[in-house]
């Protein structure tokens, strides 16, 4: 992707706009301190900092779908202040598959390249938009929702805010079919035959 450096510049830009939309719309419980210290209680700029995101710098784009967390699990001082955020590299052709983020909505940003993305509402109404290079889109927390780079040439990166520490993942298609729930239960509710359901979960199945 040309211009990468500049594009990564810009897009330090909007986190820090968008850090202060989502601490002032945050869902996580209100803290009584400043911070909160890591349980062995050594502070300093460093536990402030998160340096995990400097691999996009000068780097290629990925071949397969990736994404860079910044979360409470990789950035423990993000703890009580209802803030997040997740890179996300998309090759040409791939798919961020249908899921939902339980405890936070989700702002995208598209920095590079187009997007085809879309939610279900709990009316099963299908919401989907084309996004171009500059455009944001809102997923309302809790729905499923679903990313796909159509282009066959462009890789597309973007950036995503949640106004939690931690609004978790849940993959439509891992937790479906990579669980172990009873295929009858599964060719059931899917209204097909267990062997349907069988190939299914070979496909999500960990590669040896």
């Amino acid at each position: 992707m040309a211009s990468r450096t500049s594009s990564l510049k810009y897009l330090s830009l909007l986190v820090l706009s968008l850090a202060t939309v989502q601490m002032t719309s945050a869902g996580d419980p209100d803290i009584l301190t400043d911070f909160i210290a890591p349980p062995n209680g050594t502070v300093d700029e460093n536990f402030f900092t998160f340096t995990g995101m400097r691999v996009l710098v000068g780097g290629g784009p990925p071949k397969a779908f990736t994404v860079l967390k910044a979360t409470l699990t990789e950035f423990p001082a993000l703890n009580g202040q209802s803030v997040s955020y997740a890179v996300l590299e998309f090759p040409s052709g791939t798919t961020n598959p249908p899921h939902t983020h339980p405890r936070s909505a989700e702002l995208l940003f598209l920095v590079e390249g187009t997007l085809e993305v879309g939610f279900v509402d709990t009316k099963n109404n299908l919401f989907t938009q084309t996004l171009q290079s500059g455009d944001l889109f809102v997923f309302p927390k809790g729905l499923a929702h679903f990313q796909y780079n159509a282009d066959s040439s462009t890789p597309a990166l973007a950036i995503s805010a949640f106004g939690s520490a931690n609004a978790g993942t849940v993959s439509l298609p891992s937790t479906l079919f990579a669980t172990n729930i009873d295929d009858n239960v599964l060719a059931l509710s899917f209204k097909t035959d267990v062997d349907t359901i069988q190939k299914l979960k070979a496909g999500l199945a960990p590669k040896p």
